[in-house]
Parts: structure tokens; sequence; C-alpha cells
């Protein structure tokens, strides 16, 4: 029976002394597992053929809403559980109420640590500690792209039910989606950041999305992050183009970013100089406070990303995760002092980095 399989991580640590002694080899794997589909599936199966006993680690619903929102997981813990504990592959399941698996690897010892392809080997830190007694950290390339987020979005598109609404401003038309519960969102500065910088860019052709971005900006909506842009533009105060220009651009890129599935909640702007010593203009904090109560945001949870030193006094302004991106300025302009949390080669490279910080890794 399969409700044999489910363990506790106690229970379990007694049984891997019973493995070892056997000279069997152990597989440890982990996640949330919401909305089991086929890619979770392949993957266990993969992870079960690398070794002899296969546990996998479910995380709680508490330790799920820490970084998915309020509103996950969809399938409570006990459920999820049984799910897991159902396939083939899987020899022993039990649920933990850690972020990170540090106390799972230390209590198991697996043989083999196991992650799926996304994750990157030489940033797990999780890799030393198997080391250490001579365990070994295995990737597993995803060849079935199937996203739980996604499959909620589907789910939502098709409901009659739905809380978005149309609003017109300033000759744009946009969706309008506020959430009942607060949630996180990474802002992210358009020029330099998501497309080349171009001085004073205002001419739709001249706009070029940087490399990764796109990859990146979908790691993070699929992580449940709200897309939220935030620019400055002093050239429309300067005379030097116009607001529809600047949303002409704005079309510009929401059309690439559509085409690989990226939905952009808000894109948020201010218009004025630096002379003219304006409450919106980064890193002031009217925008990012607009966004909270527009979006109904969790700014703790939040994350802002830029290339330069003023996006990153904007985010530490608002009690936000900085990611200072080695594109565009580089954050060689020298505005404001102070490190960013990280730095990141792009946005693909910042969505890795906060990937493996805010699941399940050490």
């Amino acid at each position: 029976m399969f409700q044999n399989k489910i363990k506790t991580r106690e229970a379990l640590a007694e049984l891997c002394e019973d493995f070892r002694a056997e000279n069997k080899i152990i597989g440890f794997t982990s996640g949330a597992f919401d909305l089991l589909h086929a890619g979770h599936v392949d993957y266990l199966e993969k992870a079960g053929q690398l070794c002899d006993v296969l546990i996998v680690g479910v995380n709680t619903d508490a330790s799920v809403r820490t970084y998915k929102g309020e509103n996950r997981p969809i399938v409570q813990e006990e459920y999820r559980v049984r799910l897991i504990a159902a396939l083939e592959s899987v020899d022993y399941v039990f649920v933990f109420n850690e972020r990170r698996n540090q106390k799972n690897i230390e209590a198991l010892k697996p043989d083999l640590y196991i992650k799926a392809g996304d994750y990157s080997k030489d940033r797990l830190t999780s890799g030393e500690i198997i080391e250490k007694y001579g365990g070994e950290v295995r990737l597993i390339p995803v060849e079935q792209s199937i996203s739980t987020t996604d499959i909620i979005q589907k789910i939502m598109e098709g409901s009659n039910q739905s809380s978005e609404r149309f609003v017109e401003h300033e000759k744009t038309v946009h969706i309008e989606r506020k959430p009942d519960k607060p949630g996180p969102a990474v802002f992210i500065d358009r020029d330099g950041t998501i497309n080349k910088e171009v001085l004073y860019l205002h001419e739709p052709e001249q706009f070029e999305l940087l490399p990764n971005v796109p990859e990146g900006m979908k790691k993070f909506q699929d992580m449940g992050y709200r897309i939220v842009v935030i620019t400055n533009q002093p050239g429309i105060g300067m005379g030097y183009y116009s607001k529809n220009d600047f949303f002409a651009v704005n079309r510009t890129m929401l059309s690439h970013l559509s085409k690989a599935g990226i939905l952009v909640d808000k894109i948020y702007f201010c218009p004025h100089s630096k002379s003219e010593k304006c409450d919106c203009r980064k890193p002031e904090q009217a925008l990012i406070n607009r966004a909270k109560e527009e979006l109904n945001l969790d700014l703790s949870r939040s994350i802002i990303i830029g290339d330069r030193t003023g996006d990153m006094e904007t985010g530490r302004r608002a009690g936000m995760t900085t990611i200072l991106v080695r594109t565009g300025f580089k954050g060689e302009d020298d505005d404001y002092p102070g490190e960013p949390d990280y730095r990141a080669e792009d946005l693909m490279d910042a969505a890795n980095w906060v990937l493996e910080r805010e699941r399940d890794e050490i």
C-alpha cells in the first residue's frame, strides 16, 4: 500500500542506516509538487533510475506559501504527499516545514542529492555538505517543459469569474488585476536592463531586447512574481520626446515579451527631469507606493532589478531585495553608495539566483 511509503524524516533517517549497511544507493529530492503533472512524473522516474532507494521530501503548505505566495499551494500537503507516494518510482515520502534542505540532508545523508536541470551545479551550496561525507549532486535535464503556474493561468483565463478589468489611461489600455492577498513582485528597470541602452530612446525601431531577458522574466513569472516595469524618463520633461513616443516604445517591448508568454502587470514611469525634484523619480518612492496599493504587493518579498545605483537605492528604501545587472550602466553611475544583494550578468542569471535562494536551497 502506498500509505506505507509515507514516513517521518526521523523514521527515514533510521531506515537510511539500514540501507547503507546493505550498500544501497540512496537518492533524495524535494519539491512542492503542487498540481502533479507529467513534468513531475518524468523527473521522478529519472531520479528513481539513478538510485536503489528514492526518498522525496514534500514542502508543507506553510513553506510553499513563503515563496509561492498566499494563494499557493492549490493542493493541500496531505494530498500532495499521497500522490507522490502513489508513484512507482518513489520509495518513500515525508513532509518538511523548512524552506531549504539543510536539515533533510543532514538527517538522511543521501548518496545522491538530485535536482532538476534548471539549477546550476556550481551554485548549489548544499553540494559542499553532500561532498563532505562522500555524496554527490546529480542534475536531471528538464525535458517536459510544463509549469504549474501556466496550468493555473490557463484555468484562470477560462474562468468566467475573472477579477480582471480593462482600464484606459493616457490613450493606452491595460488589464488591471488585484489579488485578494498581498504577493511579491519583481520591479524591473527598462532601459539598460530589459533593452539595450539608447540615449533618450523614443523610436520603436531602435528598441532591442538584451540577451536572456524573455527567459529571465518568464522564470520570475513562473515563480509567482508579478512583473512590474519601473523607469525614469526625463527625456519627456526635457522635451526630447513625447509621452506618445514613450508609449510607442512600450508597445514594441510588450509585443516582444508577449511572444514569450510574459504578462507585464504594469508599467510605471516618471516623466520629470531631475531638476523638477518630483516624488516619483527613482529612488523616490511614489511609484513604488502606488504599485504596492494598486497591485496589492508585499514589498518585503519583492525584488528590484536595474543597471543603476539609483535602482538599488530605490529598492533599499522600499525594503526589497536588490539585484544589479552587468548590462547598461552596470552600476558605474556611482550616484548612490552601497552594495546590491546580488550582482547578476543579466535577467536570467538574476532569476536563477532568486530561484535557488527562495526555494529549497541552503
